[in-house]
């Protein structure tokens, strides 16, 4: 019989731990900054909200713009893979439009969007923090915009579609601003409709 080191085989309920616990301080982090802004998401305060160490915390992130900077690329990730899944499911004919606004709209007025917009606030004062931040959003709203322009025009067949695209996401993004102090969904509708009715007129196929 031969003797000898066994192998140690990987401790994969650790890295599962290790992994769920990385999840819960994002999840933590981005509620955090949607809830109760930018003073509220701290290292320490988001540990204490995720109920973790704050050594673990800082073993998955030393600083602040470490969990920031995670934070947003997962935000902007799942906001990405959402969005595009719903775009693929709109509806063929007259209602596609407004659906395809509706998404849109959505990518603004959620929790997501609003933990994003606290960092992109402090970030006007802060060139570091711009620096990290800059090269996702600009990914983020490029993906945005290529998938509203499929979702408006999916033959390609009006030249006008990428301008309207990107005032569609412009507008979506004051109406998640306008949401951002109080309830403005009723209000909100009707903006959608007025919207709604210009751009299926711009698209129309006698254009």
């Amino acid at each position: 019989m031969t003797t000898g080191a066994r192998s140690t085989p990987p401790r994969a309920p650790q890295q599962e731990r290790s992994r769920l616990t990385r999840e819960r301080l994002l999840r933590s982090a981005a509620e955090a900054l949607a809830e109760n802004g930018w003073a509220a998401a701290t290292v320490a305060a988001v540990a204490e909200r995720a109920g973790v160490s704050r050594g673990a915390a800082q073993h998955h992130f030393p600083t602040r713009e470490a969990l920031i900077t995670a934070v947003l690329e997962q935000i902007f990730d799942d906001m990405t893979v959402s969005a595009s899944s719903k775009m693929r499911a709109l509806p063929d004919g007259p209602d596609r439009i407004r659906a395809a606004i509706d998404r849109a709209v959505e990518l603004y007025t959620g929790t997501a969007f609003k933990a994003s917009l606290q960092v992109w606030a402090a970030a006007a004062s802060d060139s570091a923090l711009r620096e990290l931040i800059l090269p996702m959003e600009s990914k983020f709203a490029h993906a945005a915009h290529q998938m509203t322009v499929a979702a408006l025009d999916p033959e390609g067949r009006y030249p006008q579609t990428h301008r309207i695209a990107q005032a569609t996401l412009d507008f979506a993004r004051g109406l998640g601003l306008a949401d951002t102090l109080s309830d403005d969904s009723k209000r909100r509708a009707q903006v959608v409709d007025t919207w709604t009715d210009l751009v299926a007129a711009a698209l129309a196929p006698d254009h």
